[in-house]
């Protein structure tokens, strides 16, 4: 069953991407089905951040990829300025990943270590028959993400930092002037202070050049101090959706509930309401509410019907037959306290 689009007032116009009823399933060894994302549906505004926040092996990956057609869908749409990607053929999807970027989780692993770092990021202009716009693009690109063009120029990734080829891996995805960037856990694998230092680049990259992001993590922290927006996955479904401060502050959903209270802090955040364990396979979700084994709050209903997602306050949406937000103020989660980057 699909989730309800964004009723948000934003127009027609100001929407860049569009996910419409998206479903990605694997097949397993065993002849089950792997559900990655179960009829998610979407809105991106034109120049927003959006965070797509949850545990691992909740989709979100999956859903990034397959806004990129790096893989296809099961079925469902995406479209990117009125286009609808999955009807593309080849030729047509490379026109459009020219404005649609994606950034990955290992910034070492995504560059060729054989390439010097300026043919790296120069690749894109090459592939796009604009060679001759690299000795000036290329290094202006370089210095926009904090890099000296003279001294990265006879150097290849083995030689930089984390940090550095994450510079990198922006600089090339900045090349080509793209309108959207996927970014998929960009700074998970970088040491704390670099991960702020990153977040601040994307941040000055997004007004420099316009940009729209996707922003994948699974760092809560992180999530806070970059999105506009946040929407909350859980095992191939989107389960809360708002503006950032409104969800962290008090969240409508339980599984958000979960997921504000396991910050770290100085402070406690745990509220201990969320039931524990583990999250289901993937390959044998619940019926209903695929959070309902996890949840307190879950009734009979919660295991026979599949909770669309409705407003449950204005902004907010969640899927949740009993949200939070219905309930009496004092059953409601206090305001977590903001982390640091990295939290």
């Amino acid at each position: 069953m699909s989730e309800t689009i964004d009723p948000s007032p934003a127009r027609e116009a100001d929407v860049v991407l569009r996910l419409e009823d998206l479903v990605v399933e694997f097949p397993a060894d065993d002849g089950r089905t792997v559900h990655a994302v179960s009829g998610i549906s979407l809105d991106v505004r034109r120049g927003e951040t959006l965070g797509l926040v949850g545990e691992s092996g909740c989709g979100k990956s999956t859903t990034g990829r397959a806004i990129m057609q790096l893989l296809r869908s099961t079925s469902g749409s995406v479209h990117f300025d009125g286009r609808d990607l999955t009807t593309l053929s080849s030729a047509e999807m490379r026109e459009v990943r020219s404005k649609m970027q994606m950034i990955f989780q290992d910034p070492i692993s995504s560059l060729n270590p054989r390439r010097k770092i300026p043919d790296i990021v120069g690749d894109p202009l090459v592939v796009w028959g604009r060679k001759e716009q690299r000795s000036t693009v290329v290094p202006d690109v370089l210095k926009a993400v904090g890099l000296d063009p003279k001294q990265v120029a006879d150097r290849r990734p083995h030689q930089f930092s984390g940090g550095q080829c994450q510079r990198v891996s922006i600089a090339r995805a900045l090349v080509l002037d793209p309108e959207v960037l996927i970014c998929d856990e960009p700074v998970s694998a970088l040491d704390v202070s670099v991960q702020a230092q990153i977040l601040n680049l994307l941040e000055d990259m997004k007004r420099r050049y316009g940009l729209t992001l996707v922003f994948i993590a699974h760092d809560l922290g992180v999530v806070r101090n970059i999105s506009d927006r946040v929407a909350v996955m859980y095992l191939g479904r989107i389960c809360e959706l708002g503006d950032t401060e409104a969800v962290f502050d008090e969240p409508a959903h339980p599984y958000t509930r979960l997921l504000v209270s396991s910050i770290p802090s100085v402070e406690t955040t745990s509220h201990g309401e969320v039931g524990a364990g583990e999250m289901p396979s993937p390959m044998s979700p619940p019926s209903g509410c695929r959070f309902r084994t996890r949840c307190p709050r879950a009734t009979e209903r919660c295991a026979t019907e599949v909770p669309e997602m409705r407003e449950v306050a204005p902004g907010r949406l969640a899927a949740c037959h009993h949200p939070i937000l219905d309930a009496p103020v004092a059953e409601r989660v206090p305001a977590a306290p903001t982390p640091s980057v990295g939290g």
